[in-house]
């Protein structure tokens, strides 16, 4: 008797069945471009226009630099441009008609004077206005050994001496009874919660003047937790217990913090908005000593003391990046990228507040003591005050 043998059917392999979906997109896209079905609205409407003016700066005496972006779905083409009020003849690199997402330079040569406000106006082919100011015109940096040597040194003064300075409090922290250790862990606690709140400010600040493309606000909240879901998971895997690990978090956050910081003095200086100068320095050294006391304090719980190496390597870790952020800043300021710092910053502040507070909870478990006391809740209103009292000095 002869058994018959059914053929198996052969399936489709899964490779095809991942790209099916996609080569139909593409169809379907294709298509859509060739048929053009929305040509009936553009020619319906007028076009939608969006410039935005990135930066102006004053690179030698009578001359002027208004760097641009269409930030709308439309091209944009700069007709007239107005200063304080007056038709100026002007020059655009690489060209007057910007497509999507494209950059422009415009050049004017302007009798400006030092110290002076200045107003501008774009005017479009369509007639649309676009209005940009600047506070006081300065002469820009000039690139070059002393100036970039000048920004590195400006970094230096406003983040690693600062929180060097707040690390020298370790040895007094050290002596101190147990329960204050604790306190002093709720003041960390306070520091990094306001550093929290003023950089996600910062960053929606700035995202307000990025184009609508770039949508400014998700960007910064998709920063943040990029940025706190990458240290969750080194943490979970190198493991979060030990005092140095959280010291090293603080200070990487803290450094995401000053990164963004020195951008944004970098910028100030660049273009006559930190006119306070050395007061605005001095204010900045004060407020980022406390960063250093938010770094030094998890390390007074092990009993070991850190080798000398470890505390330099934490102060550079923290305060170095406020360097690259001057010269970033000073030379080739960014919005996009300052947005994306600062929000990075933010999340890794986020991290590290959520660190240490479980590390006062473990410690305050295993002292058989409430983590919700009076002096600990002094300590966290304390580590805000100190923070917001110190931030008056540096806003400008």
């Amino acid at each position: 008797m002869e058994q018959s043998i059914t053929p198996t059917k052969k399936r489709t392999p899964k490779w095809l069945l991942a790209i099916f979906p996609l080569l139909i997109l593409i169809l379907l896209i294709a298509l859509f471009g060739l048929l053009n079905p929305l040509a009936f609205f553009s020619d319906a409407f007028p076009p939608l226009e969006e410039l935005s003016v990135q930066r102006i700066t004053f690179p030698q005496e009578g001359q002027i630099e208004l760097q641009l972006i269409n930030g709308g779905p439309d091209p944009v083409t700069i007709a007239q441009v107005l200063v304080d009020d007056a038709y100026w003849q002007f020059t655009i690199d690489p060209d007057n008609t910007l497509s999507r997402l494209e950059r422009a330079t415009i050049h004017l040569s302007y009798p400006w004077v030092y110290d002076e406000p200045l107003a501008f106006r774009l005017i479009t082919a369509t007639g649309i206005t676009f209005d940009a100011e600047v506070d006081v015109a300065v002469l820009a940096p000039q690139t070059g050994a002393p100036t970039f040597i000048a920004y590195g040194l400006l970094g230096i003064y406003v983040g690693v001496i600062p929180v060097a300075l707040g690390m020298l409090w370790y040895p007094f922290m050290r002596r101190v009874d147990r329960k204050w250790i604790n306190v002093l862990l709720a003041l960390t606690v306070g520091l990094l919660l306001f550093l929290l709140v003023d950089t996600l400010l910062e960053a929606l600040e700035i995202s307000a003047v990025l184009p609508g493309a770039f949508q400014g606000v998700p960007l910064v909240a998709f920063g943040v937790l990029f940025s706190f879901g990458i240290l969750m998971a080194i943490s979970q895997r190198r493991g979060h217990g030990s005092p140095m690990a959280i010291a090293t978090f603080i200070a990487l956050g803290i450094g995401l913090h000053n990164l963004g910081e020195g951008l944004a003095i970098g910028a100030a200086f660049a273009t006559g908005a930190a006119a306070l100068g050395s007061f605005l320095v001095i204010g900045f050294t004060l407020h980022n000593i406390t960063e250093g006391v938010a770094i030094a304090a998890p390390l007074t719980t092990q009993d070991e003391r850190p080798k000398i190496s470890a505390f330099i390597f934490l102060a550079f870790l923290a305060g170095a990046p406020a360097m690259l952020g001057t010269w970033i800043g000073g030379f080739a300021f960014n919005p996009l990228l300052a947005v994306l710092f600062l929000s990075f910053g933010a999340g890794a502040i986020l991290q590290v507040t959520w660190e240490v507070s479980r590390f006062l909870l473990r410690d305050a478990q295993r002292q058989g003591t409430t983590v919700v006391s009076w002096l600990n809740f002094a300590g966290l209103t304390a580590g805000i005050l100190i923070m917001y009292l110190t931030a008056i000095l540096v806003k400008f």
